[in-house]
């Protein structure tokens, strides 16, 4: 059965849409600006997260961050699923949104669906931390070079992300003992 033009042109702005949709950000959320791709690249850890389904059950989880040919990101994340007594990784793509200098990424792990990545910190001087957003306040991270933070900077990080209208008494906060 053929579609008319008009269907397939709301079929088409209706996706557009819905794919779009997960590229936004929480209105109070502002992305980094003097962000600096090479400086971020390399290994982070989770240190706090809102739950999702991709993440569910998961400890000790790690991103890495390298330069793909096309200019893009890869985007590496595993994490252990205690329950299974097995690691999970995952592998995607992401790419700036705005101009290169900005903490605002797209990101696809699943084909040509993405997600917003913000980052709405950042440690300036060494690139120590980043709290990071998704499309909506249901999304929340906490990322830092090493498996452990200081107290303070996840208070600041709960206060901050609290302000801004995230669920902080929801948070996970990741442990990285050996399984």
């Amino acid at each position: 059965m053929k579609l008319p033009f008009r269907a397939k042109k709301f079929f088409l702005f209706a996706t557009t849409l819905c794919l779009g949709g997960c590229l936004g950000m929480p209105a109070s959320v502002r992305p980094v600006k003097n962000f600096e791709i090479n400086r971020y690249l390399g290994t982070w850890y989770e240190i706090a997260r809102l739950d999702h389904s991709f993440e569910r059950g998961m400890e000790q989880v790690i991103a890495e961050y390298s330069l793909r040919e096309d200019g893009g990101v890869s985007v590496t994340n595993r994490g252990f699923l205690t329950a299974e007594n097995k690691w999970k990784k995952a592998t995607g793509k992401a790419f700036f949104v705005e101009e290169p200098n900005t903490g605002y990424l797209k990101v696809s792990f699943f084909g040509p669906f993405y997600g917003s990545y913000v980052i709405f910190e950042l440690d300036r001087e060494n690139y120590q931390y980043a709290f990071v957003s998704g499309p909506d306040t249901s999304y929340l991270w906490l990322l830092a070079r090493t498996p452990t933070v200081d107290q303070k900077l996840l208070d600041r990080f709960v206060a901050q992300a609290q302000k801004l209208g995230f669920a902080t008494e929801e948070l996970i906060y990741n442990s990285y003992s050996t399984p």
